[in-house]
């Protein structure tokens, strides 16, 4: 098992997933689907896609600002807001780390808003793997479960920090 490479979420982005998504949280929500809010850089945006694509796959139904047609074209209070509800409204919040989100003024933001807010078991960070094999993360990062994908089984499972064991994703998905 190794971290997410940037290459394999790049490859996730261009194709159309089998799952259909709801046009909003809550919709899937009323239908019984789990849904994610993605914190991540917009400098990363063809990775989210492709975290997003991923999840569907899965059922999941994953949140992204700047899908959002509501949010305001300049980030203001009323974004952080926004933001905030909607942390808050997803099941889950899945931190995308990467080099760029690593160093955003928002993402960290997120995460500590998100630690505050949420059950601890609700959050995970999503390590990725460049191209170049490089792995960005800070050491707070660390504290939370994170989201692998299994090389051998095409699975993805949630680890506990610091185990090397985890469990599959749906189990996990259940279980929040």
């Amino acid at each position: 098992m190794s971290f997410i490479s940037q290459r394999e979420l790049r490859q996730y982005s261009i194709r159309t997933p089998i799952i259909e998504s709801f046009s909003s949280i809550k919709a899937a929500k009323a239908l019984g689907r789990k849904t994610v809010f993605l914190s991540h850089s917009h400098k990363d945006q063809e990775l989210a896609r492709g975290l997003k694509n991923r999840l569907k796959e899965q059922e999941v139904d994953v949140y992204i600002d700047w899908e959002d047609t509501t949010m305001p074209d300049s980030p203001n209070i009323e974004t952080a807001k926004k933001i905030k509800d909607k942390i808050i409204e997803c099941n889950i919040f899945m931190f995308l780390v990467t080099q760029h989100s690593i160093v955003s003024r928002w993402c960290p933001w997120e995460i500590g808003y998100a630690d505050g807010e949420k059950p601890y078991e609700t959050i995970v960070v999503v390590p990725t793997v460049d191209d170049n094999g490089n792995y960005y993360g800070n050491e707070y990062l660390q504290l939370y479960r994170r989201l692998i994908i299994s090389d051998q089984m095409n699975k993805t499972a949630v680890f506990h920090p610091g185990n090397t064991q985890g469990y599959f994703f749906e189990a996990f998905m259940k279980s929040v």
